[in-house]
């Protein structure tokens, strides 16, 4: 019998016989990708992957006045022909393509704390043999934010950095990138890498998914073009929203925190019996036990 065609008791009983079980099913993040096989870049990719991210409310959480929301956050490849046209209005000379790294950061509102965090930073990159070509404030749309993403909205600023001779393009040059990276996230409490690399870009932010495009001009720009585009609606469960945990990862993205909450409990029941505090001792002896 077809399941589709089954009347609500045959279906249930149906379900009952089938692998599927109701305990399984999970609110959780919204994923999309979307990716041009011959590896040609456009502005289409782009656009494309937003308006994947755009229909996915349904796996998004919000705040309960609705105008904030979990995160929302697009991973793309850097666009050398927009990023040598926005340096170019910096004056700032970028060399060609993979041959400069490009890295987005979260710093303090706070002018003080923003200027040391960017000096500690390029002290940790010339040590580590980068050079920083120069920083760029990221254009937005503050407008668009719900009052408590835009309370908690960091400072946000993008660094170019050189290649160093004899540092191969591609893995070779973002290892090195993620050991300055690493430096300086345990020297600073203060500044948050949201990515920097060669290759990618993060753009994200406390965001209803209809706000990444219209938060984030660059996104906007038609001269903006990429080949691949992951994005990332979050649904948190288990951690409470922020700027920092939206689009939570650097290299990929994923919509399974919420299953964790099972693994969670699990792991604290096996480690029951091995917890003890002197404040919840008790008074009745169980030496029955």
């Amino acid at each position: 019998m077809s399941l589709l065609a089954a009347k609500p008791a045959e279906r249930e009983e149906l379900m009952k016989q089938s692998l599927y079980s109701s305990d399984f099913e999970h609110d959780n993040c919204g994923i999309g990708a979307v990716v041009n096989i011959r590896g040609i870049k456009s502005h289409a990719t782009v656009e494309n992957a937003l308006t994947i991210v755009e229909t996915l409310e349904h796996r998004a959480g919000k705040d309960a006045e609705g105008k904030t929301g979990d995160g929302v956050g697009i991973l793309l490849q850097i666009s050398h022909k927009f990023f040598s046209k926005a340096a170019k209005q910096l004056q700032i000379a970028l060399p060609d393509e993979r041959d400069y790294a490009v890295g987005m950061f979260f710093f303090p509102q706070n002018e003080l704390r923003r200027n040391q965090a960017r000096k500690m930073f390029e002290i940790i990159a010339e040590k580590e043999g980068l050079e920083v070509l120069g920083w760029r404030d990221v254009p937005s749309e503050p407008n668009v934010l719900g009052a408590k993403a835009l309370d908690c909205m960091p400072h946000i600023r993008q660094c170019f950095i050189r290649r160093p001779e004899g540092v191969n393009r591609g893995v070779d040059f973002d290892r090195r990138l993620y050991v300055a990276r690493r430096f300086f996230e345990q020297s600073n409490e203060d500044t948050y890498v949201v990515s920097l690399s060669s290759r990618t870009i993060v753009y994200k932010g406390m965001f209803l998914v209809g706000d990444l495009r219209r938060f984030f001009k660059d996104l906007q720009d038609p001269d903006y073009e990429s080949a691949i585009a992951l994005v990332h609606s979050r649904f948190s469960t288990n951690t409470f929203p922020s700027w920092q945990k939206a689009h939570p990862n650097r290299m990929m993205v994923h919509n399974g925190e919420i299953n964790t909450i099972r693994g969670n409990a699990d792991k604290m029941l096996a480690r029951e019996e091995t917890m003890a505090s002197e404040h919840l001792m008790g008074t009745t002896p169980w030496n029955f036990l």
